[in-house]
């Protein structure tokens, strides 16, 4: 039994919700998402919020309840809030900036890194060493974050690299003589 399941999705001031079979789209202050449910999953919309439940008993249908719960959070929460990730560089010499659409990073490479900032994403670099992402789709902030994050990932020795804020890096000694 989901416990993720059972409880209803509210729906926050502002946000429209219009159910298709289905397609949900969600419509709110900050735009508009829209997600294709799976058929193993039954969506009904109440004056409180968005509930879901399992079309059957099987356990595919039980698997896909709480995640068809959690993306319609998802989809709430977005058009309503927005979801944000924050990233740090440590490292002598590296640096964060914007240069309109094109996040310049100097990571310790020959030449600079340019990473193109997709559409419906922001980036911004409150200083040097700090990136920025927002946006309304959580899945794209993430997968922005983490592509970022792979041109050069901590390292256990010195702990340089691109790192999320707040993660912990497991540093290990280095050789001894």
């Amino acid at each position: 039994m989901s416990r993720i399941g059972k409880k209803p999705v509210e729906i926050p001031k502002g946000v429209e919700v219009s159910l298709n079979g289905q397609n949900m789209s969600v419509k709110g202050p900050k735009g508009e998402l829209a997600v294709t449910l799976s058929e193993n999953v039954t969506v009904a919309q109440d004056d409180g919020g968005v509930t879901l439940a399992p079309a059957n008993k099987s356990q595919t249908a039980r698997s896909f309840w709480g995640l068809s719960r959690s993306l319609v959070q998802n989809l709430m929460t977005g058009v309503s809030e927005g979801f944000t990730r924050k990233l740090q560089l440590q490292g002598v010499g590296y640096r964060a900036s914007m240069q309109g659409k094109t996040l310049k990073l100097s990571l310790g490479f020959s030449h600079d890194v340019d990473f193109p900032v997709p559409e419906g994403i922001s980036v911004e670099c409150p200083s040097q060493t700090e990136i920025v992402i927002t946006g309304i789709d959580k899945q794209q902030v993430g997968q922005v974050a983490s592509e970022i994050r792979s041109y050069r990932p901590p390292e256990p020795y010195k702990g340089k690299g691109v790192r999320y804020e707040g993660e912990y890096v497991f540093r290990k000694e280095g050789k001894k003589k």
